[in-house]
C-alpha cells in the first residue's frame, strides 16, 4: 500500500508504485480536476501541489508519493486563497473553456505561496510551464496581479 495525504485526508492505494498519479487521482479517488492534455508535461492541465509545490501529475508515479502531501484543485477549490484566484480569474475574464484553469489556478498558488507581491515577470515565468488554448495569458496575468493585490499582507502569508 502506498499512503499519503491527498486533500487534507490520510489515503492509501493498492495501485502498482510506477502507475502515475494522475490516473490514481482521475479513476481511483474520482477528482478530475486534473486532466490529461499532452501526457508528457508539457502543457500543466495535469497540474497539482505536491508538499506544496507544482507538479505533472501525469509524469509523477505513485509510489514516488509516499508520505507526501498532495493537494488537486478539488481541495483546493475549498481555502479562502482559492476564493481570491477564482474571483480575480472571473472578474478579468480569464476564463474561457476551463480546461487549463485548474493547472492556472494551481500554478498561481505556487507562486502566490512564495512570492505575495510577483512582478509581472514572475508572474508569466511561473505561469510558463501551463498552456492556454483559449484566452491566451494577458488576462491570466491580469487575474494572478489582481489576486496577489487583494491577497497580499493577508491571505498569502498564512499557511493553506
Amino acid at each position: 500500500m502506498i499512503s499519503f495525504v491527498l486533500n487534507g485526508e490520510n489515503v492509501e492505494t493498492a495501485s502498482l508504485p510506477s502507475s502515475r498519479l494522475l490516473d490514481i487521482l482521475r479513476e481511483e479517488f474520482l477528482l478530475t480536476g486534473a486532466k490529461e492534455g499532452c501526457g508528457e508535461g508539457e502543457c500543466g492541465a495535469c497540474s497539482v501541489l505536491i508538499d506544496g509545490k507544482l507538479a505533472n501529475s501525469c509524469l509523477i508515479a505513485v509510489g514516488s508519493i509516499e508520505g507526501k502531501k498532495v493537494m488537486t484543485i478539488e481541495g483546493f477549490s475549498e481555502t479562502e486563497r482559492f476564493r481570491v484566484l477564482s474571483d480575480a480569474f472571473a472578474e478579468v475574464g480569464a476564463v474561457q473553456c476551463g480546461f487549463c484553469i485548474p493547472g492556472m489556478v494551481l500554478a498561481s498558488e505556487s507562486l502566490l505561496s512564495v512570492c505575495a507581491k510577483p512582478t509581472e515577470e514572475e508572474i508569466r515565468i511561473a505561469l510558463s510551464g501551463n498552456l492556454c488554448r483559449c484566452t491566451g495569458y494577458e488576462l491570466i496575468v491580469k487575474a494572478v496581479q489582481l489576486a496577489s493585490e487583494r491577497g497580499a499582507g493577508t491571505v498569502w502569508t498564512a499557511g493553506i
